[in-house]
């Protein structure tokens, strides 16, 4: 066999298993959630039925897991409105160097590097230092954006890199005033990374574990809702769980996406 060909064969049989390796486990999990009644976590199907789905809203023995849904998805837009806000100011404030800006720009980004599981332990310390009590809402809250400002800062450096601020000049030129520069020029071009930055950050907070296990207080996230489930629950209720977050976040990944191409549409 030429060398060229074997290459192409030996390559291609690896993207196949990294592929495999990859969506292989997810295929499984969405197969099983629709297991039968009577059905096990394990192939073969006996029967196909949406039991476990239904059983996962009408059974009382998976905690409070309607809260707990209703808690992540709070702070995941709240992390994601906040992370596009700051990002996108300190994206714009860092275009300019400064005194302290090297310095400024790796302290935000170190939490990057740190453990989450202590990251949360000297979040809820400091709050019981200070005689606080962890809660979802407040601790939590600080918890996940330690995890989600540095990725869409990281984001908005990459977005801001390829600005072209000759267009801002531009309208300076035309007569426009800094706030008609800002909202009718800087935002509308860097939309499209706004929105990259807003599914990082929502998606990051929803699914954000080591950072929520010792910040949220006695109110679990879904996250560590379903971690607990995992030893008590056998039955495929926890695929149903699985297949229900996976589908969650191809939903907000679909809209991010018809956003940028409709943002694509209206600035053509």
């Amino acid at each position: 066999m030429p060398t060229n060909k074997l290459t192409f064969v030996l390559l291609t049989a690896f993207f196949v298993l990294f592929i495999l390796f990859l969506y292989g486990p997810m295929i499984a999990i969405f197969i099983l959630s629709f297991q039968g009644v009577t059905g096990g976590m394990t192939f073969p199907l006996r029967g196909v039925s949406l039991h476990w789905f239904a059983d996962l809203f009408e059974s009382s023995r998976y905690g409070d897991l309607g809260g707990a849904f209703k808690r992540s998805v709070v702070l995941g837009l709240l992390a994601m409105a906040i992370t596009v806000t700051v990002t996108f100011f300190a994206g714009l404030g860092f275009r300019r160097r400064f005194c302290g800006s090297g310095a400024l720009f790796y302290l935000a980004i170190v939490s990057l590097v740190m453990p989450g599981v202590l990251t949360g332990l000297g979040i809820g310390t400091l709050f019981q230092t200070l005689g606080l009590r962890s809660h979802w809402l407040i601790s939590g809250l600080g918890a996940h954006l330690t995890w989600t400002l540095p990725f869409g800062l990281l984001i908005m450096f990459a977005v801001l890199n390829r600005f072209n601020s000759s267009w801002e000049e531009a309208a300076r030129d035309a007569g426009a005033g800094p706030w008609q520069v800002l909202t009718l020029v800087t935002l509308p071009i860097l939309f499209p990374g706004l929105i990259a930055v807003a599914l990082f950050g929502l998606t990051l907070s929803y699914d954000e574990f080591p950072r929520s296990l010792l910040t949220v207080g006695t109110r679990n996230t879904l996250p560590i809702q379903i971690a607990s489930l995992t030893t008590n629950v056998t039955t495929p209720a926890l695929y149903a769980i699985g297949t229900l977050t996976t589908a969650l976040s191809l939903i907000v990944i679909a809209l991010a996406f018809a956003g940028m191409a409709i943002s694509g549409r209206k600035h053509r």
